[in-house]
C-alpha cells in the first residue's frame, strides 16, 4: 500500500501496541514519528531536499553563522551525520563552510542568500502541512496536544543529551 492511497485517521491505541505492552505512548510516537518523516520525505522532495535538510536550514539564521557541533547539538544528531548534510547542501549552494581565524580547527557554516529562499520554502511547507493536520482538530485540542507533545520532545532531547 502506498501512503497515497492510505487513509489519515486516528487509530485505536490496541492497533498500536504489541500484546503484553500496557503503555501506548512510545509506539504511538514512533507511528506518529515514522508517518510525519514520509510525509515530509515525499514533500522535501518535490523541494529538491533530502529528510533532515530541513531541519538543518531552519537552525540557521542569515548572516549568523554556526559550528558543526552546534548544529549537530541544535538538530540532535551526531557532528557526522551534520557534515555528510552539509556536503550536499554546500553542492546545491545552499550553506557555505567558513573557517575561522581563530581556530584551524573551527569550521562555521553560514546560509547563503539560495539557502535563505530554500528555506523560506521549507517554512511555507511546514505552515501549509501544518495548516492542513491543525484544521482537522478544535483550537483547544490542539493546544493541549501541542503542550503535551512539547513536554514530552523536552523529556526525551533531555534524556538524549545526558546519554551522549
Amino acid at each position: 500500500m502506498t501512503l497515497k492511497s492510505q487513509k489519515i485517521s486516528a487509530l485505536p491505541s490496541e492497533q498500536l501496541v504489541p500484546d503484553g505492552l500496557a503503555n501506548p505512548l512510545v509506539p504511538t510516537l514512533l507511528s506518529l514519528s515514522k508517518t510525519t518523516r514520509a510525509l515530509m520525505g515525499i514533500r522535501l522532495t518535490e523541494l529538491g531536499l533530502h529528510q533532515g535538510q530541513d531541519e538543518l536550514l531552519i537552525a540557521l539564521d542569515m548572516g549568523e553563522p554556526l559550528s558543526v557541533s552546534a548544529l549537530s547539538e541544535k538538530l540532535f544528531v551526531r557532528p557526522s551525520t551534520v557534515s555528510k548534510m552539509l556536503d550536499r547542501l554546500c553542492a546545491k549552494g545552499l550553506v557555505d563552510r567558513v573557517p575561522t581565524a581563530r581556530d584551524a580547527r573551527l569550521t562555521l557554516v553560514r546560509l547563503t542568500e539560495k539557502g535563505n529562499e530554500a528555506k523560506t520554502r521549507v517554512r511555507q511547507l511546514w505552515d501549509m502541512i501544518d495548516g492542513e493536520l491543525a484544521g482537522k482538530m478544535p483550537p483547544a485540542g490542539r493546544d493541549s496536544v501541542i503542550g503535551a507533545l512539547g513536554t514530552i520532545d523536552g523529556i526525551i532531547g533531555s534524556k538524549l543529551m545526558r546519554l551522549r
